[in-house]
């Protein structure tokens, strides 16, 4: 499987060259946020009618990332469920989120919220914290330390590896995934 090398912030362009399925490594800012930061964002964004902390154009990581460890800025840092973020993906996308990174399916207003606004959602291998923790180059807290490891931060990274699992166009590589086993299943009945 051939990898692509992709710089942030994405691009529309980027985005749109990204496929369902596609091996990505990701250098460049991510932000990590969680739940509580989620509702925050959307607060701000109601307040203000724009996203907070110059997220437009971002990427967003559901993680908690740990305290750095050694020589290291950050111990581990692995993704979330992603589906616990579902009730304020879509809004985030059409107020300017690009791309999201999680693990786990999405609901179908997260897949139309990808088609409608060029979005692509990336799923990061679980269980694998520590490594992915190898690929931060720097740990930088943004807003809301107060929520401990759901605040938002701002993470250097180079070479995060990340799957296409939802492209710009709505496909989605957890449904493909199913679907092909349900055509196997099937065939063997």
């Amino acid at each position: 499987m051939q990898c692509k090398h992709v710089t942030l912030p994405l691009t529309g362009d980027i985005i749109s060259g990204l496929a369902c399925g596609d091996y990505v490594k990701l250098s460049g800012p991510i932000f990590t946020m969680r739940d509580a930061g989620h509702l925050r964002a959307l607060d701000a964004l109601h307040e203000t009618g724009r996203l907070p902390f110059d997220l437009n154009g971002q990427t967003l990581f559901y993680a908690g990332p740990t305290p750095s460890l050694g020589d290291r800025p950050i111990g581990a840092v692995g993704p979330t469920t992603a589906s616990r973020m579902d009730f304020a993906t879509p809004e985030l996308f059409s107020a300017g989120i690009v791309a999201a990174i999680g693990k786990g399916t999405r609901s179908d207003a997260v897949r139309e919220a990808c088609k409608a606004n060029g979005a692509v959602y990336f799923a990061a291998v679980g269980g694998a914290a520590a490594l992915l923790a190898s690929c931060v180059l720097s740990q930088t807290p943004i807003a809301w330390e107060d929520l401990g490891t759901e605040a938002l931060t701002r993470l250097e990274v180079k070479d995060f590896p990340v799957f296409v699992a939802i492209d710009s166009a709505g496909n989605d590589l957890y449904r493909q995934v199913c679907a092909q086993k349900t055509d196997r299943s099937e065939e063997g009945s």
